[in-house]
Parts: C-alpha cells; structure tokens; sequence
C-alpha cells in the first residue's frame, strides 16, 4: 500500500461543495439566520420609523423614510418563511438542461480535461467587460449643472492626486522622469503631492503614470480607466470560473462591473483602477498555475503583481501576502519531500521551481525599475520620491501610529502647514475605527451592506470545514485591512485604501450564492433561490436607480454629485483663468487659497512651465510683487483671491480689481 500522501499540489482543483442531505441541521441552520437578520434589521427598522411626525400612522412611517441599505431587505426577510414552505412543481428547461450545466464547476473542468476552449466563457467574459465599460460611459453621462448643460465627464479631475498623476504621465510623454524645477523662484510652483526640489516629479509610483500616458496623448485619459475597469471584470470573471466554474464568474463579473463605488473611480484618475488591472490579473494566473504548475502562468502572474507594485506597492502586497503565504507552504512541502525521499530526478524539481522562477522575473524586473526610477528622481534608488516628498512636505502624514507626534519632530520650512495639519494623530481607538469605516464602506459601495456582511458569515459557515483555495481570497480581503491599520486617513468614501477588496468581495458574495443554490436545490426549495436573487437585483436597484417616493435619490447619483462639487470648483476656476476677457495672456496668476478648505487647490501646471496661464502661489513673504514682474517680464500678473472669490491685476503700484 502506497503510504505517500498528497500534497496541496497534487491534489485536484476545488470541486463544488459535497451537498448536505435532508438533514435536519439544515432547517436549523436557516432559521438561526433567519432570527438574527430579523432582531438585526429590525432594530435599524425600529430606530428609523421613530420619527417626529408620530400622528401618522406606522405603516405610513414606515414606507414614508425608507433606509435604502435596511429596509427592502427587511421585506425580503419577512418573505423568506413563505418561501421555504412553499414548494410550486416548475422548471424552465432552457435553463436546467442547457444554461445550468454551461455554468457549472463540471463543464469548466470537462473543457479543462479535453483542453477545449469555451467559447460560452469566453462570451461571458465580454459580456461582463463590455457592462462595465458601459457602466463607466453611463456615469460619466450623468448631469451635474444642468443650467451648464454640464455631465461628470466634461469636468477636469477633483482631487489633489489626479493632478499629480496627469503631471507624471505628461513628463513621460517628453521621454523623462523629472522637469527641472524654475530656476529663480522654483517655491512659487509648488503643487500638491508634487515634489519640487530642483527637480519636478510627482511623489507617486511610475505604474500609473505608464498606465495614463498613451490616453493622455490621445486626449482621453478617462478611458485608460474605462478600459481598466473593464479588463479588471474580465480576469474576475475568468478568477470566479477557475474557481467554481462559469456561473460564479459571471456573477462576480457583474458585481464588479455594476458596483457604484468601481463606477465612480472609472472616472477618478486616481491609482486604483490600473493597480486592479495588475492585480485582478495576477489572481487569474496565479489560481490557474495552481492547476497547471505552468511556468507561463506563473510568469503572467507575476507581470500583474509587478505592475500593481508599481502602481500602489502597499496594497499589492496586502493583497499578495496570502498567496505568497501558499507558496511558501509548498516550498518547504518540496524541500521535504526531496530530503525525505532523497529525490533527485527533473520532474520533481520542476514541481515548484518553474513557479518560483515565473514569478520571481518580473517581480525583480519591476524592482530593478523602481530602483533607478528613484535614483533618477531622489539620486538614491532606496529613497522613493513618496517618503521624500512626505519627509519634507507633510512629515505628519507619515506611516504608523502617533504619526503627529513624531511628524512633529521633523517639521521643515517648506511643509505645506494647512494641509499638513489635516493630519489626526493615529491611535488604536482611531484605527479601530478607521478599519470599521473601511469595512463598512466597501460593503456598501461594492454591492451592499446586507447583501455581503450576510455572504461573509455564510462563507464562514459554509467553508469552515474544509480547505480550499477560497480562503485564500477571504485571507486576502483581511490583509489588505491589516496593512493598512498603521495610516490615520479612512480613505477617499472612507474606503479607498482597501478599494481593491471588492472585487473579491464579489467572488465571495458569487462562491456563496453558488453552494446556497445547491442546497436550496436539492432540498427543493426553488423559491429562496428566487428570494436570493431578488436581493441581488435590489442591491443592484437601490445602487443605481431612484424609485420615488421610496428612494428618491441612487447611491451612485448621491456619489456622483459629492465627487462633481470639486471638478465644478476647477471647472469654474480654469474658465475664468483662461477665457476671462481682462485677463491678457501671456499671464501669471497668483492664488491666495482659502485656508477653510484644504482640499482644493489650483496651482496647476504643466510641466515644462510654458503654457500661456501659469497659477502659482502667492506668498509675498518670499518673493514681492514688484520682484515677481521682474523675473517675469512677458507675463501679466494677477491674484486671485479664493475666499474672496475676487480677481486682481498687478498695475506696478498695486493690486486693482478686474
């Protein structure tokens, strides 16, 4: 009898889940969950009708301030009993003989046997990329001003990163790294998250830069991340069916490409979007080496990994870390193996060795141009432009606790002091509550607060007893957390720094949507499949759409209209700087910021520093008026207070109104 036992590499991929019998566990089971989501719900239900117009009957409170994230799903809940009970004898045959077996585990590892290719996958993952690029269009299209006839797409970017981003890409595009800063008064072109020490370079990594600069020189940056959204449903698609098979791809696909959270990042040029690109394909490749132990899909997923380091190094490696975890498991399962069986023959080696050495050259590749992307920028390939640009500007936004506290100890004459001091002095009440907002938010933005804090206690209950490579996804969701725990900020929507948990928060949501189907199924109880997917269609319903008088407002529209507030401000401010009729170009114009908002800042620039308008900022401290029409004789000088919403001309003598 042969006593070798099977390691995690031999053993064949995941099957679906052994389905439970009619044990009476099961109804069991159903009714505890159903009892805690009720005294749950209920208790949320209970506080919102509580109102002050107590003349109106309960009833009429009720459905009079409906809780878009509680109460549909509390009548959803009062349903389920009638749908248990309830067992109608029908069957759609398009379905259970032809749509059923095509989305199963079984036709994936059929394909995968006989190596077929799938053309219904393949059908499939077009379907999910091509809505989520429609997704994208569609939020864009969304009206903001509509005395302007204005939607979110014709503005320019609101945040403070989008800008330095554009910056970044922009110098790429001249075949450098860096712009030299000006060289008389290099302080007054100061730009957020900009580093302007003789040399100007944005303080991010290279990944998005790269990411952006072809679109950026075809004049559609927005569609670098379109298309991004797109192709990150595409492997999510392609993760779900090398898991679980086609139909757990496909949902976790249209969770993606439907979330309004990945929606209104599509049109963010902000990090995440490309890092999700890297990453979602670095899942792909990497669950299908597992399967294939195949030196090409090991190289291919560590190209992913290597471009989501290059992009946002901190949550590619979070999101890594349980992966890595796994290989190291079977490293050390093969070093065993070959001291204890004293293996020497080719074939054992290229069990593990192929895989290694696959993810291992890009991995260096990427590090080796990270190396000399900061030498060229800090003259030193350890020091990131990221820590330097912190180190001097906003010393207390540094990484780890008590971040005010030794920032403090480091303040420089350059710190950018208003909005340095935005900055919370990170204790563990404040990241207890900041990984709280961070788990909270992107439930809710991905698909739904009910919808997947009930997936997750049902993965628990459901995969517990058993291991298999979802765990690896479930591992990932809580070491993004993890390594985001030392930093103060909870993140853009609260969420941003664990923004790419979504994606496999759908893989779980479709994983347990998957084996409740199953054993809905063989216990004959059809209608709380139909219940389930009434929920999904909802949280997709309350996400996207208004339905007045209930809701009359879409969680994606209330996002839209917050996030179009600061495009409006640049919309407003770039009109009147370059198309205002007193102001002569060429031109330099100062701006006085308000220092009541720390958030929108308008000196902007490109970065050769030649175009027609430059902004810059105006600190007569350090360099007068009268000496700034020295060093810039061609140009006119303006100031713009920002408080004041009031614009001034430099007359030689003094400030006059325009």
């Amino acid at each position: 009898m042969d006593s070798h036992q099977p390691t995690s590499a031999e053993l064949p991929p995941d099957r679906e889940q052994n389905r439970p019998g009619h044990s009476i566990w099961i109804p069991l089971m159903h009714f505890l969950i159903v009892l805690v989501l009720f005294c749950f719900l209920g208790y949320f239900e209970w506080q919102r009708i509580q109102t002050d117009q107590s003349e109106l009957p309960v009833l009429t409170r009720f459905f009079l301030y409906v809780n878009v994230d509680t109460t549909p799903y509390f009548l959803l809940l009062l349903l389920s009993p009638f749908c248990w009970w309830i067992r109608p004898a029908f069957q759609f045959r398009l379905f259970t003989r032809v749509l059923r077996p095509r989305l199963s585990q079984e036709w994936v590892r059929n394909r995968q046997s006989e190596k077929q290719i799938d053309v219904f996958a393949l059908l499939l993952s077009l379907l999910v990329a091509v809505t989520s690029f429609a997704m994208s269009f569609w939020t864009a299209s969304h009206t903001v001003n509509p005395d302007l006839h204005l939607t979110l797409g014709d503005l320019p970017p609101a945040y403070h990163d989008e800008y330095s981003y554009l910056f970044q890409s922009r110098t790429f595009l001249e075949g450098r790294t860096w712009h030299p800063g000006h060289a008389d008064a290099p302080e007054l072109f100061d730009q957020v998250h900009v580093l302007n020490e003789g040399k100007m370079a944005s303080r991010y990594f290279p990944g998005t830069g790269l990411w952006l600069a072809p679109f950026v020189a075809w004049g559609h940056p927005y569609r670098a991340y379109w298309l991004a959204g797109a192709l990150t449903t595409f492997f999510i698609f392609w993760s779900g069916r090398e898991l679980a098979g086609n139909g757990v791809g496909l949902l976790a696909g249209l969770i993606v490409a439907l979330s309004p959270g990945m929606a209104i990042f599509s049109n963010l040029l902000l990090a995440h979007h490309p890092t999700l690109v890297g990453l979602s394909a670095f899942l792909f490749f990497f669950l299908r080496m597992q399967r294939t132990r195949s030196f090409r899909d090991a190289l291919l997923a560590g190209v992913g990994l290597a471009f989501g380091m290059l992009c946002r190094p901190m949550t590619a490696a979070g999101f890594a870390l349980p992966f890595g975890i796994w290989l190291g498991v079977e490293i050390i399962r093969w070093c065993r193996t070959r001291v204890n069986h004293k293996a020497t023959d080719s074939a054992t080696e290229k069990s593990v060795v192929p895989q290694i050495t696959g993810l291992a050259i890009p991995l260096a590749c990427g590090l080796i141009g990270l190396f000399f992307y900061n030498q060229s920028i800090t003259d030193s390939g350890w020091k990131m432009p990221y820590q330097l640009y912190t180190d001097i500007y906003t010393p207390r936004h540094v990484y780890g606790f008590d971040n005010v506290v030794r920032g403090e100890q480091k303040l420089g004459p350059k710190v950018l002091e208003n909005y340095d001091k935005w900055a919370e002095n990170l204790t563990p009440a404040l990241a207890a509550q900041n990984v709280q907002n961070r788990l909270l938010a992107s439930l809710q933005w991905t698909l739904g607060l009910v919808p997947l804090l009930l997936a997750g206690l049902l993965f628990l209950i459901t995969e517990c007893r058993r291991w298999s490579r979802w765990w690896l996804i479930y591992a990932s969701i809580i070491s993004l957390h993890v390594v985001h725990i030392p930093y103060w900020y909870d993140g853009i929507m609260h969420w941003h720094y664990v923004f790419e948990t979504g994606p496999l928060w759908a893989l779980i949501f479709a994983r347990v949507t998957q084996t409740l189907f199953g054993i809905w199924r063989d216990l004959e109880r059809p209608l709380m499949s139909w219940l389930w997917s009434a929920m999904i269609l909802i949280a997709v319903a309350t996400n996207l759409t208004a339905i007045p008088p209930l809701w009359t407002v879409s969680k994606l529209e209330i996002v839209i209209n917050n996030v179009a507030f600061s495009k409006l401000k640049h919309f407003q401010f770039q009109q009147m700087i370059h198309h205002h009729p007193q102001i002569k170009q060429p031109a330099l114009i100062l701006v006085a910021h308000d220092p009541s908002d720390r958030h929108i800042d308008y000196v902007i620039n490109d970065p050769q520093l030649n175009t027609s308008v430059l902004t810059g900022r105006y600190r007569p401290e350090q360099h007068t008026p009268a000496q700034l029409q020295s060093l810039f004789p061609d140009r006119t000088l303006y100031l713009f207070d920002v408080a004041q919403n009031r614009l001034s001309r430099w007359n030689g003598r003094f400030w006059e109104p325009v």
